[in-house]
C-alpha cells in the first residue's frame, strides 16, 4: 500500500496494490497495521457503509459532532466519484480549504478524511458502488453538513449544477460561515 499526504496534510490518498491476471485481480483494500504505522495513531473502524448512486447524486458535504465525529476511509467498488474533504477545523492553516479526489473502479484509490472535516462526492457515472469506513457510529442528532455550493469553498463539483440530484437535506445546508458547530484546530478528536 502507498500512503500519499495531500495539500492539506491530514487528508491522505490510499493507493492500494492491485495483483492481476487474466483471471481478474486480488487486492488488499484495508490494513490497519500499516495505515496506523503511516499516521502515528490508531483508528478504530466500527462500521461499513455502502451506497448505489446514479451519475449526478451530490451525498454532502456532511460531519458529525464530537463526540460523534467521524474518520472515513472512502473507495468505489463499481463506477467513479469525485470525492471532497473540506477543512472545517478553525484556526486551521487550511480553513476552509478543500482536497478533491477522482475515486474509481479502475485505479482503486482511496481517501482517507479525518475528524474535523466535511466530506462529500459526487458520482460521475451510472449504478455507482461507494463504500466507506467509519471509527464512529452514526448519530443523527449530531449530524450536520455544509451548502455543497458555498462559493467560499471554491469546489468544481465536475458536473453542471442542473445534472445534479441532491436529497432535500442537502439542498438547505448552511455555508460554513453560518455553521454554528464546526471543530477546534488542534483538539485531539480521537481521545474525545
Amino acid at each position: 500500500m502507498n500512503f500519499i499526504r495531500t495539500d492539506i496534510q491530514d487528508v491522505v490518498i490510499v493507493e492500494p496494490q492491485v495483483n492481476g491476471d487474466q483471471r481478474g485481480y486480488f487486492v488488499e483494500t484495508f490494513r490497519a497495521d500499516k495505515l496506523e504505522d503511516f499516521l502515528g495513531y490508531k483508528i478504530n473502524f466500527c462500521q461499513d457503509n455502502e451506497s448505489k448512486s446514479s451519475r449526478g447524486v451530490l451525498r454532502g458535504l456532511h460531519y458529525q459532532l464530537a463526540p460523534y465525529a467521524q474518520t472515513k476511509l472512502v473507495r468505489v467498488i463499481s463506477g467513479s466519484v469525485l470525492d471532497v474533504a473540506v477543512d472545517i477545523r478553525k484556526g486551521s492553516p487550511t480553513f476552509g480549504k478543500h482536497i478533491a479526489v477522482e475515486l474509481t473502479s479502475e485505479n482503486k484509490k482511496q481517501l482517507l478524511v479525518p475528524r474535523g472535516f466535511a466530506h462529500g462526492f459526487v458520482v460521475l457515472e451510472n449504478n455507482t458502488i461507494f463504500a466507506y469506513k467509519v471509527d464512529n457510529y452514526y448519530s443523527p442528532a449530531n449530524d450536520r453538513g455544509i451548502a455543497f455550493n458555498d462559493e467560499s469553498l471554491g469546489i468544481d463539483w465536475k458536473l453542471l449544477v442542473d445534472e445534479l440530484n441532491l436529497s432535500e437535506k442537502d439542498k438547505v445546508q448552511p455555508k460554513l460561515s453560518e455553521a454554528d458547530e464546526i471543530f477546534e484546530y488542534g483538539v485531539d478528536y480521537y481521545n474525545d
